[in-house]
């Protein structure tokens, strides 16, 4: 496989609140300097917890925020945060609430037109035979795209997200939890359909979610995210099965599984640091059982564990 997509010490500050003289009273550091690289036609898990940055990373990848440092590069390229357009030709994003992220005021043939028109310069006897394949590559009926957003249900409205960014003929899509506002049956059937298409269309996925169990299922990496910063990477099958990181261990614990009762965590604390007084040294070290003196010392680096393909940021891994 060759490389699809690079990030180098890509990271997001915000600033927060205003000083009566003077600039704001802090800045809260939501995405500190990641280095990831993704393969071509595989796909990405994104896991932790509410805060951890995944949202925020996601966005500054589609260029809906600008990223404070760092770089990113597709096919050995630098995507140039001044050409909104490029993001849009080489990669693409697929919202968790499909209904919002729809203009409700457009017909769904106008949502499709937009991106192959303004992106692609595509003539209009053109764009109607695309959009036509792209929803039968989806599995949805060519006279709903007369219709408006409010007329589908999640799962169909889903499918037209998921259709948009086909649309584009991006081949790197952020699913940023494509399934969890939907039905449990339904949200099998867009699982289905989304390893269709990645194996008939070549595409790459960063898929983020909440849900374990789903990106166990769908993923072939897993980068677990915590505090705005990666700990641990690897082959999915290791990472949920044998987890180095004490974070990703918690994760998992966390998780409910039937038949299994409910535990309170091994650490001392339960939620996650102050973002505008962010602790020295390890930023799990309060909810780590292992934790020790280096650990409120020295921020550990993202280093193999047990093999050069599984890396996990903790001085004392599992």
């Amino acid at each position: 496989m060759s490389e699809v997509l690079k990030l180098d010490g890509l990271a997001k500050s915000f600033a927060v609140g205003k000083r009566l003289f003077g600039g704001p009273r802090g800045m809260v550091h939501a995405v500190r300097p990641v280095d990831l690289v993704v393969q071509q036609g595989e796909t990405l898990g994104i896991v932790g917890e509410s805060g951890c940055g995944k949202s925020t990373l996601a966005r500054m990848l589609v260029g809906l925020l600008p990223a404070t440092s760092g770089r990113i590069e597709i096919n050995g390229a630098p995507l140039d945060n001044a050409d909104p357009s490029e993001f849009g030709k080489k990669i693409q994003y697929v919202f968790q609430d499909p209904i919002s992220s729809l203009n409700p005021r457009k017909t769904i043939r106008q949502i499709m037109d937009a991106p192959l028109k303004r992106l692609h310069h595509i003539d209009r006897a053109t764009r109607t035979q695309r959009i036509s394949e792209i929803f039968a590559s989806v599995n949805l009926r060519e006279e709903f795209l007369d219709r408006y957003p409010h007329e589908f249900s999640g799962g169909q409205a889903q499918r037209i997200g998921i259709a948009r960014a086909l649309a584009a003929e991006a081949k790197i899509l952020i699913l940023d939890e494509p399934v969890s506002a939907l039905d449990v049956s339904v949200q099998a059937q867009v699982l289905n359909l989304l390893a269709d298409l990645k194996v008939r269309l070549g595409l790459t996925y960063l898929f983020i979610s909440h849900d374990l169990a789903v990106v166990e299922a769908v993923s072939d990496r897993v980068a677990v995210l915590y505090f705005g910063s990666v700990v641990e990477v690897g082959p999915a099958e290791q990472v949920f099965a044998a987890p180095r990181h004490p974070y990703t261990r918690l994760l998992a614990q966390s998780a409910p599984v039937v038949g299994r009762p409910l535990s309170a965590p091994e650490g001392r604390e339960s939620e996650l640091p102050d973002p505008l007084n962010p602790p020295q040294g390890c930023a799990f070290k309060a909810r780590c059982p292992k934790a020790s003196e280096i650990c409120g010392r020295e921020v550990p680096p993202l280093a193999p564990v047990g093999g050069t393909d599984h890396l996990a940021a903790c001085h004392h891994p599992l």
